[in-house]
């Protein structure tokens, strides 16, 4: 199993456990699973939702920035990984 680096956290919105992620390099996907990796953070999980600009999609490419809901609590400036087998 090896880990691509895809993009950072820009924000985390705990009310709702989305984090806003900006995509770096590659493409991430609805079905995709991601670690999520920070001083005092280590997610990892498949990704059920994600946004761009508030409407649901599939996926996305490096350069956009997406919401994903999140089972944990993500920080700002933790790496998003896509696990790849």
């Amino acid at each position: 199993m090896a880990e691509i680096e895809v993009g950072k956290v820009t924000h985390y919105f705990g009310r709702i456990g989305v984090a806003a992620v900006q995509l770096t390099s590659g493409s991430l996907s609805v079905g995709d699973r991601i670690h999520i990796k920070g001083h005092t953070t280590d997610l990892t999980q498949t990704v059920e939702s994600m946004q761009v600009d508030g409407k649901p999609v599939q996926t996305a490419q490096a350069g956009q920035g997406v919401g994903i809901k999140v089972t944990g609590h993500a920080r700002e400036h933790d790496v998003v990984y896509k696990i790849v087998d």
